[in-house]
């Protein structure tokens, strides 16, 4: 049984007992978090949402929150001495999935 998610402005395929990266919720860690926006529920059958499957949630536990490796970004023009360095780095929120109610 496998579920795709939209959060984040992201899609993710879960099943139960995935640990995955979303972006930052803002939860404190061992708290449950609900994901109400499910796109596609599969169990045996596949149903898919017009946008969503109706009634269908998704239970996670949050793990804790971090960040990602660091981006550099690197702004370059020739022959003026034009060069910037940056990095970013993107918070996340780490969660493992524990019950898919279709």
């Amino acid at each position: 049984m496998y579920a795709i998610i939209a959060t984040g402005g992201k899609q993710y395929k879960v099943a139960e007992g995935d640990v995955i990266r979303v972006e930052k919720l803002g939860v404190e860690a061992g708290q449950t978090y609900n994901f109400d926006q499910v796109l596609a529920v599969n169990n045996g059958e596949m149903i898919i949402g017009t946008p969503t499957v109706a009634g269908a949630t998704v239970s996670a536990t949050v793990m804790g929150e971090g960040r990602a490796k660091k981006v550099i970004v690197y702004k370059y023009k020739r022959k003026t001495g034009y060069h910037k360095k940056n990095g970013h780095r993107q918070s996340y929120t780490e969660l493992k999935i524990e019950k898919i109610n279709a």
